[in-house]
């Protein structure tokens, strides 16, 4: 699961940064209005934590061109700003959530869990399809009972998969998904055919149905 903090106050990111990688968040900053302006654009995050006050912009603006681009990232604004006024705007404007600084690490990432969980899978903090049972909470997974151990980004593709059930997804946009703003410098994308090799191999160990599909030259399928 990939977040982007928009913070400028740098020690707070990486206070931020460092708990969330614990929580196996892989995570990238951005420090000002228009580096925040310029990776919302390019890329996509499951969920975006915005300060509202940045240099060179509001965050507000970020917000709303986010929306104007009808992009789905999850949204969290977390802001010493804690007016009745201000949270009201944010959540018109199309956030997710409103967090008040200073807040507890554990609190902030139960909001981003609901938040992630919202928007891509049902309220349940079980994932069940058919044979296959994912935790959300224990970041766990199971086929038939039986439990499957995959690596941070073997468990990052199943879950991008199944949220984008029956959607042709390039190796590009799997590369950016598992990579984020680095995806670019790579020659080729061979690791993400690496990575789906590894997690298509270990499913079919636990014998489930086959429904990662290659689709040759484009990308590849989670077909239900």
């Amino acid at each position: 699961m990939k977040i982007l903090v928009i913070e400028d106050e740098k020690e707070l990111a990486s206070d931020i940064v460092h708990y969330l990688s614990g929580e196996n968040y892989r995570c990238e900053t951005a420090s000002d209005f228009a580096t925040a302006k310029e990776k919302v654009s390019l890329y996509q995050y499951d969920c975006i934590l915005l300060d509202l006050m940045l240099p060179g912009g509001d965050g507000f603006d970020i917000l709303e061109h986010l929306r104007s681009q009808n992009k789905q990232d999850g949204v969290i604004i977390i802001s010493a700003k804690d007016t009745l006024e201000d949270k009201i705007k944010g959540l018109n404007i199309g956030a997710d959530d409103y967090l008040a600084k200073p807040f507890h690490h554990s609190e902030l990432a139960a909001r981003i869990h609901s938040v992630i969980r919202r928007k891509q899978f049902d309220p349940s903090n079980l994932i069940i399809q058919n044979e296959i049972k994912i935790d959300l909470l224990s970041k766990t997974v199971q086929i038939e009972g039986n439990p499957i151990l995959l690596t941070k980004k073997e468990y990052d593709l199943l879950l991008f998969f199944i949220g984008n059930k029956n959607r042709v997804l390039s190796k590009s946009a799997l590369a950016e998904h598992l990579s984020g703003d680095v995806a670019d410098m790579f020659d080729s994308h061979d690791f993400v055919y690496a990575h789906v090799k590894n997690l298509k191999k270990k499913l079919n160990e636990q014998g489930y149905a086959g429904y990662l599909k290659t689709i040759y030259g484009t990308g590849y399928k989670w077909e239900i």
